[in-house]
C-alpha cells in the first residue's frame, strides 16, 4: 500500500541482500541464544497438538507484575495493531510520525481516517502533548521511537490520556534500554494500551512473538477479534522463556552493552559530521546526510545495507536509519570513504 509519497508497507527486511551487512533490521542479534534455541527444539514434539497460550500469559504477567486478565499474546507487534484497528473502528485516530508505519498501515486497511501529528527535527523528534487533537480517540506513539530512537518522558505520555481515548504505547524497543524507563508496562493504567515485541532482543523475527498490556475490558474486545490460534506453540514457548527472571536479567546485560555500542556508533558519525537525529536512546540511530540516497547505495556497493528513511511519513530522501551492532568500525570507514 502507497499512500501519497510515503510507502507504509516497506520495511527494513527489503533493505537486506545477499553478502550484505545487515544495518537495516532492528534485530539486535543473527540467532536465538542457545538456551532460547534448547526451549524452542524442545516443543517440536507438541506441533501435533493445537497450541495454548495460557503459559505464556502468566509468564507475560509475572515478568511486568500485571494480572493475567491484563495480557495477550499476540503473532508479533505488528498483529496487535491489527486487532487494535479492528476491535476500535470508526473513530478518530492520530499516529505521532515519523514512526513505525504498520499503525497507520493497519488503520488505513480497517477504514479508519488517520490524522499524522508530525514531529520536527529541528525540536529533536520531541513530542509535545498538545501537538495532538483533542478529539483523537485513538493514539499510537512509539516509546522509544523508531526510527527517530527518542525516548520519550513517561509522564509526558500520561498527559496523553484523556476519557474516551485510548492511548498505544509501542515500547517494542524498551527492552534494549537499560532500565527500561519512561515504561508504562508496569500497571493497569485506564485507556493505555502498551505493546511489546520479543523479536527484537532475542532475535526471533521469523517467529512472530509479542504481547499487549492493557485494561481487561481491551483485552477482551482484542481477543475477540483475533483469529484462533494465532500464537504458535514455538512463539508462546519463546514467551514464556524471554520473560523468565533469567532473560531479564540477561536483556538488561545485552541492553547496557548496546548503549556503550550506541554511544560509539554516535560519537563516529558526529566525527565524521553527520547529523544525528536528537538524543538516540534505542538500538538504532536516523540520521540527516544530503543526498542519503546516493549513500546508501554507494554503502550496498561497499557491502552495507542501512534503512531508507523516506517511507516514514515526515521524512525525505536525506534520511537513513542504522542499526547498531557491536562493532561497527568497518562500517564507519566504508560511510567515510562514500561521503
Amino acid at each position: 500500500m502507497v499512500d501519497g509519497e510515503y510507502d507504509l508497507l516497506h520495511h527494513g527486511d527489503r533493505e537486506v541482500g545477499d553478502g550484505l551487512v545487515d544495518l537495516a533490521v532492528n534485530v539486535r542479534v543473527p540467532e536465538p541464544p542457545e538456551w532460547l534455541r534448547r526451549e524452542l527444539a524442545g516443543c517440536l514434539g507438541d506441533l501435533a497438538a493445537y497450541p495454548d497460550p495460557r503459559a505464556a500469559t502468566e509468564a507475560i504477567a509475572a515478568r511486568h507484575g500485571r494480572d493475567p486478565a491484563d495480557v495477550l499474546p499476540t503473532a508479533g507487534a505488528a498483529e496487535a495493531f491489527t486487532l487494535l484497528a479492528t476491535a476500535f473502528g470508526a473513530g478518530n485516530a492520530a499516529v505521532v510520525h515519523p514512526q513505525f508505519t504498520e499503525p497507520e498501515a493497519a488503520l488505513r486497511a480497517a477504514g479508519h481516517h488517520v490524522h499524522r501529528v508530525p514531529l520536527s527535527a529541528a525540536d529533536g523528534f520531541v513530542l509535545k502533548p498538545d501537538a495532538v487533537p483533542a478529539e483523537a480517540d485513538l493514539v499510537f506513539v512509539g516509546n522509544p521511537t523508531n526510527p527517530t530512537s527518542v525516548l520519550h518522558p513517561a509522564a509526558m505520555l500520561r498527559q496523553l490520556c484523556a476519557p474516551g481515548r485510548l492511548l498505544v504505547v509501542d515500547e517494542a524497543f524498551l527492552d534494549a534500554v537499560p532500565g527500561e524507563p519512561e515504561s508504562l508496562a508496569v500497571e493497569r493504567l485506564p485507556g493505555v494500551v502498551v505493546v511489546r515485541s520479543l523479536t527484537k532482543t532475542w532475535g526471533i523475527a521469523g517467529l512472530r512473538a509479542g504481547y499487549v498490556l492493557a485494561e481487561p475490558e481491551v483485552i477482551e474486545r482484542l481477543r475477540a477479534v483475533q483469529p484462533p490460534w494465532s500464537v504458535s506453540t514455538p512463539a508462546a514457548v519463546a514467551m514464556v522463556a524471554c520473560s523468565s527472571a533469567r532473560a531479564v536479567e540477561e536483556a538488561s546485560r545485552l541492553a547496557r552493552a548496546g548503549e556503550r555500542d550506541l554511544s560509539a556508533l554516535v560519537s563516529g558519525l558526529r566525527a565524521l559530521g553527520v547529523e544525528v537525529a536528537g538524543v538516540p536512546r534505542a538500538p538504532f540511530v536516523l540520521v540527516r546526510i544530503p543526498g542519503a540516497s546516493r549513500i546508501r547505495l554507494a554503502l550496498r556497493e561497499a557491502g552495507y545495507a542501512v534503512r531508507r528513511g523516506d517511507t516514514f511519513p515526515g521524512l525525505d530522501t536525506d534520511w537513513l536509519r542504522i542499526a547498531v551492532r557491536r562493532d561497527m568500525s568497518g562500517f564507519l570507514a566504508a560511510l567515510r570513504d562514500v561521503l
